[in-house]
């Protein structure tokens, strides 16, 4: 309109709304595990267990587990961080049988003149043997192998974190728990539970990946909602 503009006030930005993270108790949990088989079911135990998300489980390889140490190395997270986790004691066993199996598909692939996997950054030139060799294998891969037409060679990715969302779906579902939840749910779950534990903070945000310990301490306003957590005080 070709008028001068004034001096307009501070406009304060609208406060976006802090939603509470659904969680499941430990016993739904467990009913949702029960109710999986199979390989979808370790992995959705490895969400829970360890904290995961959903894209660092099915992104996991081979050499990132350390059975004799009982730790995750997740590589690259969000946020492109490197971090070590836990995962329970009661998984080394389907974890030590999932590698045993992968080594078996992985000696399949190699008798084909296949077995090739992508590899993050420039490691394919740093490092021409990796892309066959077993450490970097996708722990849980795709089912078929495709054809990489770049370089003309036949590749085995991860599994699709799609499959693994229905899974946990379906076994919300069997389980008969009534809650909004998912594959990340695991992951709120995972940190009410170690925060009911006792565990301080600051380690519950190491083993998430959290850059910082505010986004970590939305699990102190779950764990303390709920007036079964106020003590009377005629008590």
């Amino acid at each position: 309109m070709e008028r001068e503009m004034r001096q307009l006030d501070p406009i304060l930005r609208p406060k976006s709304p802090t939603n509470l993270p659904v969680v499941f108790t430990h016993q739904e949990a467990m009913k949702i595990l029960r109710a999986m088989h199979g390989t979808h079911r370790l992995m959705a135990s490895i969400l829970y267990g360890s904290g995961l998300r959903i894209s660092e489980c099915v992104q996991l390889r081979v050499k990132d587990v350390d059975l004799s140490l009982r730790t995750i190395h997740v590589k690259c997270a969000k946020g492109k961080k490197d971090r070590v986790t836990l995962f329970p004691e009661k998984l080394i066993r389907p974890l030590s049988q999932q590698i045993q199996w992968r080594k078996s598909l992985h000696d399949y692939d190699l008798s084909l003149g296949e077995g090739y996997v992508g590899l993050p950054n420039s490691l394919r030139k740093k490092y021409p043997a990796a892309e066959r060799a077993l450490g970097w294998q996708y722990l849980f891969p795709s089912a078929i192998a495709r054809v990489d037409k770049t370089f003309n060679v036949k590749r085995r990715w991860y599994t699709s974190t799609r499959t693994l969302q229905k899974a946990v779906k379906r076994a919300i579902q069997i389980a008969g728990v009534h809650k909004h939840g998912g594959c990340h749910t695991f992951r709120h779950t995972f940190a009410t539970e170690l925060l009911r534990a006792g565990y301080d903070i600051r380690t519950i945000q190491e083993l998430l990946g959290h850059t910082s310990v505010q986004t970590t301490q939305i699990y102190t306003h779950v764990v303390k909602q709920g007036p079964h957590e106020v003590r009377s005080p005629l008590d």
